[in-house]
């Protein structure tokens, strides 16, 4: 129950608590009312930033979410130009991750880390088809123990400036394990070949945890 209550925090989350609870020490000398609102948001930002631990189903026969959110896209989409598989058919599934939800990134299967690529970008509302083009997005390809890639795309948002990695490639995954967040509204995109999706359109996820697709 506690760890409900208080959620442990990721690392990322403890210069901006830091940053957020000075600033309103500083606007309680200012206002009690500014302090509050300071209050309120250092709340938020714990929050924000809480990395519970999940419980995968540990069967590479399903794929679990990337990501906490809502499913905003379920179809058949070409590959990753960034990674040379526009010309290779994919299922894709996308979920919107709004400043509320957890956004630590979880893999979506074991397998190993065969490739990381990080490409700047823009700023758009996450929740837009251009943003998978567009904005700010980082690409792991995990091949899992048959072979096969699955894609996992993190795409900064509307207010999101920096995507954490948390692996390296050659990193050995098992299914459900941290594989970096997104600092403040984002988006997850996953590309899968041999899966049958199990989540519709404006379904909720939860990293770790909610079955995405059955062999």
């Amino acid at each position: 129950m506690i760890d409900k209550v208080f959620p442990k925090v990721h690392n990322e989350g403890y210069k901006f608590l830091a940053i957020f609870g000075f600033a309103t020490l500083i606007l309680y000398f200012i206002s009690d009312f500014l302090g509050l609102i300071g209050l309120v948001l250092t709340i938020w930002v714990y929050y924000f930033f809480r990395d519970p631990d999940r419980i995968p189903i540990n069967d590479d026969n399903y794929l679990v979410s990337p990501a906490d959110g809502i499913v905003i896209k379920v179809e058949e989409s070409d590959g990753p130009k960034e990674l040379n598989l526009e010309n290779k058919k994919f299922k894709k599934i996308s979920i919107f991750m709004n400043v509320f939800d957890c956004h630590v990134n979880r893999t979506p299967c074991s397998g190993k880390v065969t490739e990381i690529l990080y490409k700047p970008g823009k700023f758009f509302n996450a929740s837009l088809d251009k943003a998978s083009e567009e904005n700010e997005r980082n690409f792991y390809r995990i091949t899992n123990q048959n072979g096969e890639d699955i894609i996992v795309v993190q795409i900064a948002g509307l207010i999101a400036r920096r995507i954490v990695t948390e692996v390296s490639e050659n990193t050995e995954l098992s299914q459900g394990d941290r594989i970096g967040m997104i600092r403040f509204g984002s988006r997850a995109d996953i590309y899968f070949e041999n899966y049958n999706p199990l989540v519709k359109v404006n379904q909720r996820t939860i990293a770790g945890e909610t079955l995405l697709g059955k062999k």
